[in-house]
């Protein structure tokens, strides 16, 4: 990484208009509120457009809407449609994690059948077992285990003590955070009816697709019998639970504390806020939104945003009705006026 960038090398990259001096260098990126002069800021949410007037940084990344008229910023900007992504997309320009240099250390544990792609980092202490592929440019964090049979596409990052268990099957460009576990064993039992259980081995798999990124202490569960299976391009927050057989769709996000129970569905651009819970053995179609702490306790066929309530409902009638709800006294005291 570099320690500065202009503002004319910034703006080509995110196709921004640049408004001011584009030889200004900047050497990283911060809040309206705690950005410096020689620091980038941005503006994606209206309640903040008061801390322009104050704001100190180098260039603003900013909505035409706050160049002309009352609003105005006088400052140097970096003008988008939308400046969140421009934000993001920039982010990475000023990114200090440390890069891992390629090798393998000598304190790791590599299976003489293990396949090892060129390019690739292993730390200390990372155990890679019988027959497992490491794709070219992957990164393996200290501790990390990865199972018999398991596959991890190119330019893949492991952070440590991350456990990948056996048959799993990860694609290109994954990001997984340290603590999280792919591939243990489902939550899979059979009452002997004597009030002890019998277990049911896992036999299946894990599948992930390209460009994922898995939270820290995040669990994926191999399937009892098929793979659990997580699309291309799917977001996943911290202390995530997906259990066995689950399907997550292309470019789902998940937050945190959200979780799937078994064999459950979750279509394609979805997204579970907090603590959203799928139960088992239901599907949900794609373009689905559920609200925070939510359960979803029957199958979703029409796309919309969907929120707690007894029955499932809409977002929009769970609103209207818990408006009602706090009307419920007032009503009372008139109907049993009217009753007497």
């Amino acid at each position: 990484m570099r320690d500065s960038y202009s503002l004319s090398e910034i703006a080509a990259f995110l196709g921004a208009e640049l408004r001011g001096d584009g030889e200004v260098r900047v050497t990283g990126i911060s809040t309206l509120h705690d950005a410096g002069p020689d620091q980038l800021a941005f503006l994606a949410n209206e309640k903040y457009a008061s801390q322009l007037a104050s704001c100190q940084a180098a260039a603003v990344i900013i909505a035409g809407k706050y160049i002309t008229g009352s609003m105005a910023f006088a400052g140097a900007a970096l003008i988008l449609d939308n400046p969140y992504l421009g934000y993001a997309r920039i982010s990475q320009w000023f990114d200090r994690a440390p890069m891992p240099a390629s090798g393998i250390h000598p304190a790791a544990i590599i299976a003489d059948s293990a396949k090892i792609g060129k390019d690739v980092a292993i730390a200390a202490n990372v155990v890679v077992e019988a027959n497992a592929v490491i794709g070219a440019g992957s990164s393996l964090g200290a501790g990390v285990f990865v199972g018999a049979r398991s596959q991890l596409g190119e330019r893949c990052k492991v952070a440590a003590n991350v456990s990948i268990y056996h048959d799993v099957i990860i694609g290109a460009k994954v990001i997984i955070h340290s603590g999280s576990v792919i591939g243990a064993d489902g939550f899979g039992f059979a009452p002997v009816g004597t009030g002890e259980w019998q277990k049911i081995y896992q036999i299946g798999g894990v599948e992930i697709g390209d460009n994922v990124e898995i939270g820290a202490c995040t669990t994926i569960d191999r399937g009892a019998l098929g793979d659990t299976r997580i699309g291309r391009g799917v977001i996943i927050d911290n202390h995530v639970q997906i259990a066995h057989n689950c399907v997550v769709g292309d470019n789902s996000a998940l937050a945190a504390y959200s979780a799937l129970a078994g064999s459950s569905s979750l279509g394609k651009n979805c997204i579970l806020a907090g603590d959203a819970c799928l139960v088992g053995h239901i599907q949900v179609c794609d373009n689905v939104q559920v609200t925070a702490r939510t359960l979803v306790t029957k199958s979703i066929t029409e796309p919309g945003s969907y929120s707690s309530g007894s029955p499932l409902m809409t977002t929009r009638e769970w609103r209207k009705n818990a408006v009602r709800m706090s009307q419920l006294d007032s009503m009372a005291r008139r109907l049993k006026a009217l009753e007497k």
